[in-house]
């Protein structure tokens, strides 16, 4: 087992409201809810709706106060927004806040003091409002321990699953609460005029799932035909809490895909039980299924650790036979729950808060949020081998990162991090920050490419003269490290698709006759437009590769050691490796050979 810890100094961003040389925005209040979708960023605070570009400058915002009052064109209640220091006694207060991408339309759901309500607003402008309803969609108070996302069925029908927490709150009062811990809501009226945008109805009835005991919800997606939740669960009849991973398959109708649930128990110890899940990113791509997850080990959230778990579908498990989770009645003999043990634990670090897992190339990219304002990238290769651990970014004020982390998705070189109040946009990588092909490769990030220099034409100052044509010449930008995708002419090296401790391995054979071959590896990959490679050894008496001997073909180097004595004390080689046209890398190595006596 590999153990990592973050310990790693970087200067600390300044204390308080955003400064101006970092990518963020500052709200007027507590973020409840963030989303991201194509080019946009959509955040609820208590006080206002936000809609903010990649880069987060304000695009538009819209105060969330304002009055309920009679809608003149429906027997419903309108809530009535209000702006500046005008009247009002009301707060609308978002707990589900979905991007519908295909739609062009964001759902947005919450709490008045008249209970529950729902607007679907325009993607391109939330100030825009398509629909409104006097309907509950999701927990009646803001809860971190609910999820909402949106899901589809054979492809063509989307729904709002929602996962409400359990156990935690009173459903007595006012507010009639008719939802059970999970459901699935329609987001238009295409099943029938009479069952309206929001139903929970399928047919003639509402298919809900129950739960027994206290459960707290982490996160929930769809991957293809299967639809997964994550969760706590304490059971009323012990203490101690079990991290619950359940999941539904895509069938023809609400009914049908509720009643296939599933679930097994996720254990990063004996008994499968103590621990608690904080934080859940599934990997992008993956087969068998990966997914991450942050697990607390202690009561205080002070000791986490970041493990990685298949869970790929088990299909001998039997459908609604589980003992948390159930199908409208639980059944009097469910079976015993599966244990499900890691593949692999990747990092122990305190007090980790967040992740959100990549894939680039065969590298898994994990960026970890933290309780104490960190960003942590940890990369990981396809043998499940991690690098150190960098930090990316460190907040002055030890802010808590919250649970969930985004990727901006117009450009794939940043992250979004929300903090109480705030929300940055992060680089994912620090490549610009290494200025040597030695360095580029060391910090073992796959994001990073060492570019050889760009070729481009310009146009020389010309002397004031007739006799003087236009001509073009051609120079050379530096070489550098950055992103792979802004390495225009595709010359570049970076590590391999595995973790390597060098980046040049060596290794010396004979054969019957005594005869050495010295066998040089250099470890990276290459971009498309890669050039003649080149090898040489060279001792104090010169070049030592015999002529006769194969031509280096990259990433190797194959020496055929001409004869030579070799000193008491050892043959010193030098080792230059490179690639002669874009000078891309140049590597000098020194090595001792000595022969060893029977």
């Amino acid at each position: 087992m590999i153990l990592l810890l973050a310990l790693l100094f970087v200067p600390r961003a300044a204390q308080g409201r955003c400064q101006e040389e970092e990518s963020c925005f500052h709200l007027d209040g507590e973020i409840r809810q963030l989303s991201v979708a194509n080019n946009s960023v959509y955040i609820a605070t208590e006080k206002k709706l936000y809609q903010l570009n990649h880069e987060l400058t304000l695009v538009h915002s819209t105060s969330q106060r304002g009055t309920m009052r009679p809608d003149k064109e429906s027997d419903t209640r309108l809530f009535d927004r209000v702006s500046g220091s005008a009247w009002w006694n009301d707060t609308l207060r978002i707990n589900v806040f979905l991007p519908f991408v295909e739609n062009k339309t964001l759902i947005s759901c919450g709490e008045t003091s008249e209970c529950g309500y729902c607007e679907i607003l325009d993607l391109r402008n939330i100030s825009n409002i398509i629909y409104h309803e006097q309907i509950q969609v999701g927990p009646l108070s803001s809860s971190s321990g609910s999820v909402a996302f949106l899901v589809t069925l054979k492809k063509t029908d989307t729904f709002i699953l929602t996962a409400i927490q359990q156990g935690y709150q009173n459903k007595e009062g006012k507010c009639r609460f008719d939802l059970e811990t999970v459901n699935l809501h329609d987001v238009d009226d295409s099943h029938g005029s009479n069952r309206g945008i929001f139903s929970l109805n399928d047919v003639t009835y509402k298919p809900l799932i129950k739960s027994e005991g206290k459960a707290e919800f982490v996160d929930g997606f769809q991957v293809g035909s299967n639809i997964y939740l994550l969760s706590n669960v304490q059971p009323s009849t012990y203490k101690n809490n079990k991290v619950r991973l359940i999941w539904f398959e895509d069938k023809d109708s609400k009914t049908e895909t509720l009643k296939s649930v599933r679930g097994v128990t996720l254990s990063i110890h004996d008994g499968g039980e103590g621990s608690r899940l904080l934080a859940s990113s599934i990997i992008p791509g993956e087969e068998p299924l990966l997914w991450s997850g942050v697990f607390s080990v202690d009561e205080g959230h002070t000791h986490t650790v970041l493990v990685l778990f298949d869970i790929s579908p088990d299909h001998s498990i039997m459908t609604n036979k589980d003992q948390d989770f159930y199908f409208k009645n639980l059944d009097q003999s469910p079976t015993t729950t599966k244990i499900l043990k890691p593949m692999k634990e990747l990092l122990r670090q305190s007090y980790m808060t967040s992740v959100l897992a990549l894939r680039h190339k065969d590298w898994r990219v994990f960026f970890i949020g933290t309780g104490d304002g960190q960003l942590i990238k940890l990369v990981v290769d396809r043998n499940f081998h991690p690098a150190c651990p960098r930090v990316l970014y460190r907040a002055n004020d030890d802010q808590r990162v919250f649970p969930r982390i985004h990727l901006d998705q117009v450009d794939g070189k940043h992250v979004y991090l929300p903090f109480t109040e705030q929300v940055k946009r992060v680089p994912v990588s620090q490549c610009s920050t290494h200025t040597n092909v030695q360095q580029c490769w060391s910090a073992q990030d796959p994001d990073c490419v060492w570019c050889g220099p760009k070729r481009r034409s310009e146009e020389p100052h010309l002397l004031q003269s007739s006799s003087h044509t236009d001509e073009l010449t051609t120079s050379f930008s530096v070489s550098s490290c950055m992103f792979e995708s802004d390495c225009e002419d595709g010359d570049w090296v970076s590590i391999p698709d595995v973790y390597q401790q060098k980046m040049i391995s060596h290794k010396v054979v004979a054969d019957l006759t005594g005869r050495l071959t010295l066998n040089i590896h250099i470890h990276v990959s290459t971009g498309q437009n890669r050039t003649k490679f080149t090898c040489q050894v060279s001792g104090a008496t010169g070049e030592l590769c015999s002529r006769t001997g194969p031509p280096s073909q990259f990433p190797q180097c194959i020496c055929l050691l001409s004869d030579i004595t070799f000193p008491s004390d050892g043959q010193w080689f030098g080792i230059n490796l490179g690639n002669d046209l874009l000078e891309v890398l140049y590597i000098t190595l020194t090595l001792a050979l000595i022969r060893c006596h029977e």
